[in-house]
């Protein structure tokens, strides 16, 4: 391939970054910031408020909208429209690598705990299920906040602005290489572990629910019990285990190579492609980030149904409430073994 092939491909994926960033990422974070607002409004309602799992999803939406509306918005400014506020101040700098940090790993911890809460409820054992609570709630994600916060604070002391031609500046990480490797390698390890992790609790919890059986509520004789709206829910949790593996196993394959072959000396060519494939993954992991709404809608029937409630009310309509069992409380026994 000569000199002026690699430049016509390099124009190409420049071309194709400027534009996805300029035109499809902002409709992007206009539906999402959109669709979020959306399930939280639902999620408020009184009948969804008592259940602690749609408490994490209250806190993984905001958590969501946060992060799109700092580290999304700061990249489409960045690669849509040539503004790059942050490699001019430093504290902006700092700052936009900060929040996306902390914002991208808060929001999957949030889903673990709330993984770990439908295992706990789907438990056979009385006195387990009863571990599941907001005061619950509230420690963990509290004290996964402060952990996230403190252990990702390395970021405000090593990434800087860093002169790369006479005039030219970039906010980015510490040149070093171990400092960079250890960036690549702490992404790729963390993001894989959640994968796993989300997998695993999802696995065990509906291991659970093949024990238990649905019954009317009239015989309910159990303290704490799932509902058909639990079981939506549990769904839900695990559509969002994988589409985070599926939007994000690529970017944390891209970490380990950049980190493998930080020290190969590659072409203008070569450099573009990275930098390309880079950015689309990246695009790719934002994504996830915007799926929220979709999964709610397609799995849980009592979502769709207090959704078409609110569109009803917005046209002056109030829509006929359905007398369903899937949307009351249904109570379940325990399968004996035997």
């Amino acid at each position: 391939m000569n000199s002026s092939d690699n430049y016509y491909y390099i124009n190409i994926f420049n071309d194709a970054l400027v534009n996805a960033y300029k035109y499809i990422v902002p409709i992007i974070y206009i539906l999402t910031n959109i669709e979020n607002l959306l399930c939280i409004l639902i999620f408020s309602k009184k009948t969804w408020r008592k259940n602690v799992c749609v408490f994490y999803f209250q806190i993984y939406l905001f958590s969501n909208t946060c992060y799109i509306n700092s580290t999304v918005l700061g990249t489409i400014f960045t690669y849509g429209y040539n503004i790059n506020l942050q490699n001019s101040n430093i504290i902006l700098c700092k700052l936009f690598y900060y929040v996306a940090y902390v914002f991208a790993i808060l929001s999957p911890t949030i889903l673990i705990l709330a993984s770990i809460d439908r295992l706990l409820i789907s438990s056979q054992n009385i006195d387990t299920r009863l571990y599941s609570s907001k005061r619950l709630a509230y420690f963990s994600i509290s004290l996964s906040t402060c952990f996230w916060i403190i252990f990702n604070f390395h970021i405000l002391i090593k990434v800087g602005i860093y002169e790369l031609y006479p005039s030219v500046y970039l906010c980015y990480y510490d040149r070093s290489k171990s400092y960079r490797d250890f960036v690549s390698y702490y992404l790729a390890i963390v993001n894989i572990c959640f994968c796993l992790i989300m997998i695993i609790l999802c696995i065990f919890s509906f291991k659970n629910i093949r024990h238990i059986k649905i019954v009317r509520h009239r015989q309910r004789n159990q303290i704490r019990s799932m509902t058909k709206k639990d079981f939506q829910l549990l769904r839900c949790l695990f559509a969002h285990g994988i589409a985070y593996v599926f939007f994000r196993i690529g970017i944390n394959m891209y970490f380990g190579y950049e980190a493998i072959t930080r020290d190969v000396i590659r072409t203008p060519f070569h450099q573009t492609i990275d930098i390309f494939l880079n950015n689309f993954l990246s695009l790719l992991f934002n994504i996830s980030y915007s799926i929220s709404f979709f999964i709610y809608i397609i799995i849980s029937k009592a979502f769709r149904h207090d959704l078409k409630r609110m569109i009803y009310k917005m046209f002056g309509r109030d829509l006929i409430p359905i007398r369903d069992v899937e949307l009351n409380v249904v109570s379940c026994t325990v399968i004996s073994p035997n």
